[in-house]
């Protein structure tokens, strides 16, 4: 998995994605800026913030930009992760008028919900202070920008759960009860990464008592998740887990309730809403004349 900053900035899934997204919008032509600007125009623009909260996309907008001209002077102003407000400057570029133009949306587009997430996720994880408690995003993304994503969770102060499918076994209520049961669910996970050769985690999706106890007596597990459960049987739950397994809560969490929640022990509470439930700050770029 993926966790420092410069790790996502670097992944290949950063150029694929700026790759993909500079091809839908711009296809064969900027038709409207090569119109209007000459090729050899220079000009200087400033990103402003309209609105309240952690920014984020700052570093992938320099790698927009300068993708587009790769002699961009990008001066920094705010980096990823810092509160902004109305008003704020996170950078100001300078370079080949019609890539600032071009690249201007993509920009942005990524810089408002990537900043939308993580001030959900600095607002969430604060309710957590002082407590063991770690909040993890989903796989409740966005087809495409999960990479984008799942970064904004980590600049908002958040945790990655696992990336996909591909990295983690997640047995789920419906894969136990088309498996005929959590216990056969397990055993034939065992069974099926022995003949693959494969060495992943095993988390455990429980929907009440009765169905943490058959976990708990087949075993072979990394974590159990506790879904939807009220902070009162959650507790009865972690008592039941004795801390042989970690513990992680999912289902409706919102601001209102998540540290009740995490003070019933859990390890961990994942939230779908830090990326599918996202009001995306108001960013713009503006000329600087």
């Amino acid at each position: 998995m993926i966790h420092l900053h410069m790790d996502f900035l670097n992944h290949p899934e950063t150029d694929r994605i700026i790759a993909g997204a500079l091809q839908e919008d711009v296809h064969e032509g900027d038709h409207t800026t090569l119109a209007c600007i000459p090729a050899e125009a220079v000009q200087r623009a400033r990103c402003l913030v309209k609105d309240e909260g952690i920014i984020a996309g700052v570093a992938l907008a320099e790698r927009i930009f300068k993708r587009l001209d790769p002699e961009m002077k990008f001066e920094l102003m705010i980096p990823d992760g810092s509160p902004v407000k109305y008003g704020d400057v996170p950078f100001y570029i300078e370079g080949r008028t019609q890539a600032i133009l071009t690249g201007e949306r993509l920009a942005l587009n990524c810089m408002q919900r990537m900043s939308g997430i993580a001030t959900i996720t600095h607002t969430m994880n604060a309710q957590l202070a002082g407590l063991h408690t770690k909040l993890l995003d989903t796989r409740k993304t966005t087809p495409l920008i999960r990479h984008l994503e799942k970064w904004a969770v980590k600049i908002g102060g958040g945790e990655n759960h696992r990336f996909g499918l591909y990295d983690m076994i997640m047995i789920k209520d419906n894969h136990h009860d088309y498996a005929g049961g959590i216990a056969a669910a397990i055993h034939r996970t065992h069974e099926y990464l022995k003949s693959k050769g494969l060495d992943l985690k095993i988390e455990v999706e429980t929907r009440n008592l009765d169905e943490v106890r058959e976990v708990l007596r087949t075993g072979g597990i990394y974590r159990i998740m506790l879904d939807n459960m009220s902070p009162e049987l959650m507790k009865e739950a972690i008592a039941l887990i004795g801390g042989k397994y970690e513990t992680e809560a999912s289902g409706n969490i919102v601001l209102e309730n998540i540290r009740e929640k995490a003070l019933s022990g859990v390890d961990y509470l994942s939230m779908g809403a830090l990326t599918h439930s996202v009001k995306c700050l108001d960013i713009s770029l503006k000329a600087v004349k």
